[in-house]
């Protein structure tokens, strides 16, 4: 895959399409570009969108995290993605989020205003972080020590898969008759790419985004935000509270949301087609 350098980093991204009709995806909580495969296909060629790993994550540079993940903070991964951007020689461009990258790209949308057009955030963490339950906050060590772990916990990222009673804790999560081959398949990786991310942005993230909930400024700004932005919101999304997305449209003036039913945290990976047909629609010129 290819790469762009930033200030101090190289970041792996993935390019689809072509021509002027730009959009820029940032990429969730152990995540990488890898969770958009589904996508690629469903897509016209006349939307040219770019999927960037932050750092830590999927191919990109991962470097050792300094004292309180500082180099891993949500406003880091904004200035990476701004610069990346820049160098990629991108005068303007939408975005499409997922998960952190939605509080990522309000950061993004603060800093460089005139750089983007429209916002598609699927279930975002929103302007005033996420509060997480202490047990979450040092579960990254045990999700890179066990693949069953690891597995168990991103099932609740795409619960729609899943057979509701198999999520509970304690037992193993069991994917539904109906989820396909390739969900399965891509899910699987998806597991093992998450295990490979770096300290910093496996731990740090989960540091990040409560410290964003707790101390955090970043909702006293969002008035500021002109961009028109959709969020879409799964009903089964047991990662981002129903709460949570309601203060995400009160608080940035131009937003809109649609929810949808029978499906979690990834729509994207719950539903492909779904996802592609709503990212073409939105996004298209």
């Amino acid at each position: 895959m290819p790469s762009v350098k930033t200030v101090d980093i190289q970041l792996n991204y993935v390019e689809h399409g072509s021509g002027d009709n730009i959009v820029m995806f940032i990429h969730g909580y152990l995540s990488c570009v890898h969770w958009l495969d589904l996508i690629w296909p469903r897509l016209p060629r006349t939307i040219h969108v770019f999927a960037i790993d932050w750092r830590g994550c999927g191919d990109s540079d991962k470097p050792a995290a300094t004292q309180n993940f500082a180099n891993y903070s949500m406003e880091q991964h904004a200035q990476d993605m701004l610069a990346a951007i820049k160098t990629l020689g991108i005068k303007k461009c939408s975005l499409a989020t997922h998960s952190t990258g939605g509080v990522i790209s309000i950061y993004m949308l603060l800093e460089e205003p005139k750089l983007f057009d429209k916002v598609l955030a699927l279930d975002p963490v929103g302007p005033t972080g996420l509060s997480l339950p202490e047990e979450a906050l040092h579960s990254f060590p045990a999700l890179k020590e066990s693949r069953n772990f690891a597995f168990k916990f991103l099932s609740f990222a795409a619960s729609s898969l899943f057979i509701k009673e198999s999520l509970v804790p304690g037992v193993k999560s069991e994917f539904k008759p109906e989820t396909t081959r390739e969900q399965r398949g891509l899910f699987n990786m998806l597991v093992n790419k998450a295990r490979e991310l770096s300290d910093g942005a496996g731990g740090g993230t989960l540091y990040h985004l409560k410290k964003e909930r707790d101390e955090g400024s970043l909702h006293k700004e969002t008035h500021r935000i002109k961009q028109p932005m959709l969020v879409l919101w799964g009903e089964e999304d047991i990662v981002i509270p129903r709460q949570d997305i309601d203060t995400t449209i009160k608080l940035i003036p131009n937003s809109s949301l649609q929810t949808y039913k029978g499906i979690g945290h990834s729509m994207m990976l719950e539903n492909p087609d779904l996802y592609a047909q709503i990212f073409t629609e939105y996004l298209k010129k």
